[in-house]
């Protein structure tokens, strides 16, 4: 890997797509500590003093920005939310899904709906800031100020936007993804510091942190493995002939992802199970419900540390069928193939091929679903049973890994053009 980045680097235009693929990306981490006028900071931090319930997600993905209310606070995340929307309403919609089957024309005007409907998320998540959440914050309550700091919040996730597409034309990698990713290694530096701050006072000891090293690269390493793994469908198309030319007679295959929802099962999972807590956020600290729900569906509550392990694994595997289902239609595979002429070696084309890649689909997604709910749930069982703080997550390293691996095959390919070999085999 480090010599394909080395020879990338030394050829001209790849170099200046890396450069400028830092240089947005450093724009992104300073605009994340640009404050919002009109807020108190000494408010918003008690308010971020507790256990934050949802908001420590969205905080996750802004990479600190959302506890500070910089510019940035609101991140990228009404894109992502308006992506996901888009993607389902495809399904649901025959219009939208007439329009995703045009080509390049189609997905152009998906992807201007959807910078439509990330603004509007992010006005209204703004105004949901303003008024709600951080109220108590705001120095100033008059209607110019609370539009000061929604138009600055709105401007801040539409710059975020373009700065991504930006990445996309000139740079290396997918511009969403990779402000994603920089929001969460930046959490890195503090997690190496808290680490330090536990050594030096005794609370950790040299092979408790040595363990933990060679068990984050075997995680690591699983979850390349998993990302990466895939069960190849082989087609065979048959010989036909068109006017005087002959096509088909070529072999192929389908490829089905072992973890064909990627992260996503998990954001759901969280969300739902952070819900409650985040509801209780607002509600006075020694009511029932509140006590309730931090004993019995709280990471900090006894048995609410299990059942919101238990939860979360049963989440995450229906979530991540559900979206498999979603994403990848075994009927029109099937009808794709028998129109082009295309059948899998042994299964008859039609109902015994939908049947087929079915049975597949629910073999390989059982695998990636256990996959998903280790990692997910890992990081808890560590921080609950050592004295080990985890706050880079499983959610963290699946995307970060993601990422970097799809980075890295753009790198690739784009290596390839110019004859050389790189390490993704």
């Amino acid at each position: 890997m480090i010599k394909t980045i080395a020879q990338a680097w030394k050829i001209a235009d790849i170099r200046k797509k890396i450069i400028f693929t830092l240089l947005m990306l450093l724009v992104f981490r300073l605009g994340s500590n640009i404050p919002v006028p009109g807020i108190d900071r000494a408010i918003l931090k008690e308010v971020f003093s507790g256990n934050t319930g949802l908001f420590g997600l969205f905080d996750l993905f802004s990479g600190g920005a959302f506890s500070n209310f910089t510019i940035f606070a609101l991140s990228i995340t009404p894109y992502v939310t308006a992506s996901i929307i888009l993607q389902l309403l495809t399904i649901a919609v025959p219009s939208l899904e007439a329009l995703a089957k045009e080509g390049t024309e189609g997905k152009k005007k998906i992807a201007q709906y959807t910078r439509y409907l990330t603004v509007v998320l992010a006005f209204v998540q703004a105004i949901g800031l303003s008024v709600g959440l951080f109220r108590q914050a705001v120095v100033s309550k008059d209607l110019f100020s609370i539009t000061v700091i929604v138009l600055t919040l709105s401007a801040g996730t539409a710059f975020l936007m373009w700065l991504g597409e930006q990445i996309n034309e000139n740079g290396i990698g997918n511009g969403i993804s990779l402000i994603i990713m920089a929001g969460i290694v930046s959490r890195i530096p503090t997690a190496f510091h808290q680490g330090w701050v536990q050594f030096k006072a005794g609370e950790l000891g040299v092979v408790t942190i040595i363990l933990f090293v060679v068990f984050a690269l075997i995680v690591i390493v699983g979850i390349i493995l998993i990302q990466q793994g895939q069960r190849r469908i082989p087609v065979q198309y048959a010989k036909r002939v068109v006017g005087r030319k002959m096509y088909g007679g070529q072999s192929t295959h389908i490829p089905m992802k072992v973890n064909q929802a990627g992260v996503i099962p998990v954001i759901f999972s969280l969300s739902l199970l952070q819900f409650p807590l985040t509801v209780t956020y607002f509600l006075p600290s020694g009511g029932n419900f509140t006590a309730f729900v931090q004993k019995w569906f709280s990471l900090q509550g006894n048995p609410g540390v299990w059942i919101y392990g238990l939860l979360n694994v049963i989440l995450i595997m229906f979530f991540t069928y559900f979206y498999t289902a979603v994403t990848f239609n075994p009927m029109e595979v099937a009808n794709n193939m028998k129109a082009n002429g295309g059948f899998i070696p042994g299964i008859r084309p039609g109902r015994s091929t939908v049947e087929y890649l079915n049975k597949v689909m629910t073999r390989i997604t059982f695998v990636g679903a256990v996959f998903l709910a280790f990692i997910a749930t890992l990081p808890t069982l560590i921080s609950h049973l050592t004295p080990m703080n985890v706050s880079f997550g499983g959610t963290s390293l699946l995307i970060v890994v993601g990422v970097a691996l799809d980075t890295m095959k753009q790198l690739e390919s784009q290596m390839v053009m110019r004859n050389y070999q790189g390490f993704l085999k």
